[in-house]
């Protein structure tokens, strides 16, 4: 297998491919999970980049922990039950179950040692020079060691429970997440025994403590990891005991859950019931102090019944997740410097934002564009007279939502309002709940969707009366109604009023209210079953137009490309001599550079300040040019499983700017772009007579795909 390369790498982008002659032949593919984890390599090389502010290379660093995280409750644990009971279906690189274990386990240990490097060799001294200290509680002078003791004494002390475990005392459950502390403590008579200290969650105290507060300057910081601090204090909890050694340790458990349902039980009360299983999920993955003897090792192995390629030693603090603590701190010369987002002339006046998309289609790309104008279109429609209803679908909400307070305004104004709300979106689950109890308290429909199918479609209807009678005015996005991800994902939304599309739009809203099975629309794309044909039709179609006259281009960007049709169709399109360019962000099962089979394919990822989230898939066809916006990447689960939506830009004017001021833009970029090689490896783009940051030339530019720059 071959590996990541170093971020500085600059090898040619060959390798021997030419035995590949078959569409079907599994070499043809990349592995979903090897392809996840080398994407979260990119992340990582941006944590190690000393052109970024220092603490978003920790922000960076943040991530990759946050993913691995996500990586091990998500992925691992179907592959653990896929090995021991089989596969249902082999993916299309063919590699069994146990293989990609055994691929995970020798990608994820290079990774934890990069993590390391990253951390203990490059963010911890860089800190340290900017007045941002984390210590060891050992090596602190005897006045902060006494500051941390009383703290400790007065504030964790009492809520601490030390767990012995021996034959009289049964082995205590480990809660997924936390960090724990293995203690060996010694008695009187010279015997060891063992127990297990939880240290407090970061909702209850900082993961990393101040020890300074109010002592230093805002251009002075000194914390201590909370574990060394219980750790460095548990003498009082083990009073009459020697405490011989402490070694953290973490547990991470399976967050899948099967959702069940009978007539006693409704979503709602079935999804709350289905989160608290995912609290006792089985072990997917044992982090231990690189220090830990291999007898507690193989005790803590035992008693959680996992294997030893879920066992992973540390250098490091785990956990890296909470190093977002240190984003968090007021050191603006060490974050990327803040920007206004623009907001268009169309949106800009918020008593005329719904007449004027009855008039006028509105493209919008966040968080270049700003949000509130999406916010403002709904709060508008919450207050207008003329304005008889709002439907709108939810997938990911944000705490004190001012969409949702609109739409409970909406429901007092006494307007028809109906949320269309995903229960399972994972680990937004217990937000969600929330939310739909205190929308359904207010008056509002709401409508949980099928239990096997999520919703992921990103649409919002608003029906207001005119001379002429009802019009129907639409928001299309790729992202979430979420005011705070909407300030750092870089998401594609769409306003317009176009008949064809807001009937489609209706139709799809009342398939999810109500009975009614709509399996073609007249504009939309509409998965299951729509989205994957819609797409390999008019591969077909640039194949056949390529053929007559030349000239034939796709262009995709997206976050995930596996769905096996559709790459089986791209490797067509590239046979028969059509240029394809993707900006796959994160998962690419897609082979570049076979020869005959894809040495007409180029794939390209950005990873930057802001997270590509934005889906577009242009078409040249002969001439007559096609773009689609959407919720959808090219994944089995968006395409089978999920309700999602593409939809056209009607507009000629906003067509040629999706392709020329931001597709085009994102392809160019030769400064955060990697470059994915046949043999699955990732180069950084070679850099040509000018650099393109694609993210910094957006930011420059902003307006310009309005027209208005």
């Amino acid at each position: 297998m071959v590996g990541t390369m170093a971020p500085n790498d600059q090898k040619d982008c060959d390798g021997d491919q030419s035995g590949i002659t078959s569409l079907d032949d599994p070499r043809a593919f990349i592995n979903r999970e090897i392809s996840w984890l080398d994407f979260n390599h990119r992340v990582l090389e941006e944590a190690e980049d000393p052109t970024q502010p220092l603490l978003e290379r920790v922000k960076f660093l943040a991530i990759c922990g946050s993913n691995l995280d996500e990586f091990f409750m998500s992925r691992v644990p179907g592959l653990v039950r896929q090995s021991a009971k089989g596969a249902l279906e082999a993916p299309a690189d063919c590699m069994t179950p146990t293989e990609q274990l055994e691929a995970v386990k020798f990608r994820v240990e290079r990774l934890l040692k990069e993590h390391a490097r990253v951390w203990n060799d490059q963010l911890l001294p860089a800190l340290d020079a900017r007045g941002i200290h984390i210590h060891k509680v050992a090596d602190l002078d005897e006045d902060r060691k006494q500051y941390l003791r009383k703290y400790f004494e007065r504030d964790l002390f009492p809520i601490l429970t030390p767990l012995a475990f021996d034959v009289s005392h049964p082995f205590p459950f480990i809660s997924g997440g936390a960090i724990n502390l293995a203690v060996v403590v010694r008695d009187q008579a010279g015997h060891e025994r063992f127990a297990r200290v939880k240290v407090p969650s970061g909702s209850l105290f900082p993961r990393l403590v101040r020890v300074d507060q109010g002592t230093s300057s805002a251009q002075d910081a000194h914390f201590v990891f909370l574990e060394d601090l219980v750790a460095s204090n548990l003498d009082v909890l083990f009073t009459g005991m020697k405490v011989v050694a402490t070694y953290p340790f973490r547990v991470t458990r399976d967050a899948e859950f099967e959702i069940e349902l009978d007539e006693t039980h409704d979503l709602l009360t079935a999804m709350e019931e289905g989160l608290e299983s995912r609290r006792v999920g089985d072990p997917s993955r044992l982090e231990v102090d690189a220090a830990m003897p291999a007898r507690l090792i193989d005790m803590l192995a035992s008693k959680l019944e996992l294997a030893p390629h879920l066992i992973y030693r540390s250098t490091i603090p785990m956990s890296l997740v909470d190093l977002w603590q240190l984003h968090g701190l007021q050191r603006p010369d060490l974050l990327d410097p803040p920007f206004l987002p623009f907001m268009p002339k169309l949106v800009a006046n918020e008593k005329t934002i719904l007449a004027n998309v009855a008039e006028h289609d509105v493209l919008l790309y966040h968080p270049y564009d700003s949000f509130q104008s999406v916010v403002t279109f709904v709060q508008q429609a919450a207050v207008d007279p003329d304005v008889m209803a709002i439907k709108i679908t939810f997938y990911r909400i944000d705490n004190g939502s001012p969409l949702v307070e609109a739409l409970m305004e909406a429901r007092r104004n006494g307007k028809a309002v109906a949320a269309v709300l995903e229960l399972k979106a994972k680990f937004d689950e217990t937000n969600n709940i929330s939310w739909a109890r205190q929308l359904e308290h207010a008056g509002v429909h709401v409508v949980y969707g099928p239990v096997d199918i999520k919703i992921h479609a990103k649409m919002c209807l608003v029906v207001r009366k005119s001379r002429g009678g009802p019009v129907r005015l639409c928001h299309l996005s790729s992202g979430n109604y979420n005011t705070k991800t909407a300030r750092t994902y870089g998401d594609i939304g769409y306003l317009t009023s176009d008949p064809q599309i807001a009937s489609d739009v209706s139709d799809l809203f009342n398939a999810l209210t109500g009975y009614c099975k709509k399996d073609e629309y007249r504009k939309l794309l509409v998965s299951p079953n729509g989205i994957r044909k819609g797409l390999v039709d008019r591969i077909d179609r640039e194949i056949a137009r390529h053929k007559e006259s030349g000239g034939g281009r796709l262009a995709f960007k997206l976050n995930a490309l596996l769905d096996k049709g559709i790459i089986q169709a791209l490797y067509r399109a590239s046979m028969a001599g059509v240029k394809v360019d993707l900006n796959v962000r994160g998962l690419c099962s897609l082979r570049p550079g076979i020869p005959g089979i894809s040495d007409n394919i180029r794939v390209t990822s950005i990873v930057s300040r802001f997270l590509e989230h934005a889906r577009i898939y242009y078409f040249r066809n002969g001439g007559e040019e096609e773009v689609l916006l959407g919720s959808s990447d090219m994944m089995p689960r968006n395409l089978d499983r999920r309700v999602e939506i593409l939809f056209p830009v009607r507009d000629p004017k906003l067509r040629n700017a999706v392709v020329k001021d931001i597709l085009e833009v994102h392809l160019a970029d030769n400064v955060k772009a990697r470059e994915l090689c046949s043999d699955g490896s990732w180069r950084r783009v070679a850099r040509g007579e000018e650099a393109i940051d694609s993210q910094e030339r957006l930011l420059a530019v902003r307006g310009v795909w309005h027209g208005e720059k």
